[in-house]
């Protein structure tokens, strides 16, 4: 007999299940959550200084030059569209194949894709220098003559890959809401919270007629979800893989960047469901150890792959024979931007692999740990490929280094105040948990259920 994991925690009804997930929503947050949400909102602070003085002063205030034109800001957008993916990764793609694991964490990721996107978005805006031109991007009808965005650029089709995306992750995320905002709206005292709840709910009523609606528009959502998973970063990797440049110019990139952004997605999401379990004891119940596990085990994997992308993207500049590739690679590992290569191997391949452990793929403190190694070696790969790359090409003549600032520092960390401060929000105003996708779960995952 095989033992399934356990899914639900605790012996729960389908009466404590509503009230466990509802109870952070009507009732007065702690002074841990003020907190948290008072350290968002000055990181997010600093961030808008910064913007503001980038926007207003100009890009010279960051580290970019002649040849490193791209820095910081594109290194940022591609980490956070990274982020981005497990979510729908979760949610869609785990949906089509019956995953019933993903429900204790579908909702969280997919709030997380949401704000990761949105916090991507911003960068690109940033780069071009002039964010109200920003418009010049996209092909609309104009009165200036036959003036239409150049559709040949990769820089064209993130606009178009990365809307789209946007757009039907938000769609998929909103219409998995319906059942439970339904259920907080019922249960509202206050009467302005059932007139936003009820406007929120699309007038749920929980009929059959409902449910059979509502279970083939998800399906239908899944379905488009799921090639945007692999299609968004491989669209986002033709920003390089088009390019001549060596170190870009390869085509391992698509399939090595939607590993990398699983492998990094991941990694946010269990740090995330951490601070979740820990934020709100009665989750634990639902965001138990096992779901924790399973994620670890795709970290695990996902890293073994960029591990493999990173040894043949060596093996192909020795077996090219082209001096300019093996050039590129071999500064990558022993250039003045050495030090950024190898926090990048250790963070990406080295530590993931202590998850062939099952006492450290199920300790809590030591997957956090990791999991905050992940995202900091998935950034600093995406710096790798781009200014090791640029900084020295072709000619020597044309040489330069890449010089920190302070202003690229802030541009980096404060991102992390602007995605934090909107997930911190939508714990205290969404159910965290997909509660019409846990109940369901309840007679086959839990501790006492059935085993098969």
């Amino acid at each position: 007999m095989i033992k399934r994991n356990v899914l639900i925690a605790g012996n729960k009804t389908y009466h404590d299940i509503t009230n466990d997930i509802c109870q952070p929503i009507e009732t007065l947050p702690g002074k841990g959550w003020f907190a948290y949400l008072a350290i968002a909102k000055t990181i997010l602070l600093t961030w808008i200084i910064c913007l503001v003085m980038i926007v207003g002063v100009g890009l010279g205030l960051l580290g970019l030059s002649h040849p490193v034109g791209w820095g910081t800001d594109i290194t940022t957008f591609v980490f956070w569209i990274g982020i981005g993916h497990a979510g729908t990764l979760i949610s869609a793609i785990l949906f089509l194949f019956r995953q019933k694991w993903r429900t204790g964490i579908n909702r969280a990721a997919e709030a997380m894709t949401i704000f990761a996107v949105m916090t991507a978005g911003l960068y690109p805006l940033l780069h071009v220098g002039r964010p109200w031109f920003a418009f010049w991007l996209l092909p609309y009808p104009n009165q200036r003559g036959p003036l239409w965005v150049n559709f040949n650029s990769p820089l064209v089709w993130d606009v178009f890959a990365v809307s789209t995306y946007a757009t039907v992750s938000l769609v998929f995320w909103y219409v998995g809401m319906v059942p439970d905002l339904a259920s907080v709206r019922d249960r509202a005292k206050n009467k302005i919270r059932k007139i936003v709840y009820g406007a929120l709910s699309l007038g749920w009523t929980g009929t059959n007629r409902n449910w059979q609606h509502y279970e083939a528009a998800y399906l239908v959502l899944a379905g488009l979800s799921t090639p945007l998973v692999l299609s968004v970063h491989s669209i986002v990797s033709f920003d390089f893989a088009v390019a001549l440049l060596p170190g870009w110019h390869t085509t391992i990139f698509p399939p090595y960047f939607v590993a990398g952004a699983i492998f990094s997605g991941f990694g946010m999401v269990v740090t995330l469901m951490v601070l979740v379990r820990e934020g709100f004891p009665q989750m634990k119940d639902y965001i138990t150890v096992d779901h924790l596990e399973v994620m670890n085990k795709i970290i695990m994997t996902t890293g073994m792959m960029v591990g493999y992308a990173y040894a043949s993207e060596f093996f192909i500049a020795w077996y090219s024979g082209n001096d300019y590739e093996r050039y590129i690679f071999l500064n990558r590992a022993l250039g003045p931007y050495a030090w950024a290569y190898w926090i990048m191997v250790s963070c990406n391949v080295i530590i993931p692999q202590l998850f062939w452990f099952r006492k450290i793929r199920r300790s809590i403190l030591v997957m956090f740990i990791i999991s905050i190694f992940v995202n900091i070696g998935m950034w600093f790969e995406r710096f790798v490929i781009i200014v090791t790359s640029l900084h020295r090409d072709f000619l020597p003549s044309s040489w330069g280094m890449y010089d920190f600032t302070v202003y690229d520092f802030f541009f980096v960390f404060g991102s992390f105040g602007f995605f934090l401060t909107l997930f911190l929000l939508f714990l205290r105003t969404i159910p965290m948990v997909a509660m019409a996708e846990v109940k369901p779960c309840l007679s086959v995952g839990r501790e006492g259920g059935h085993h098969g």
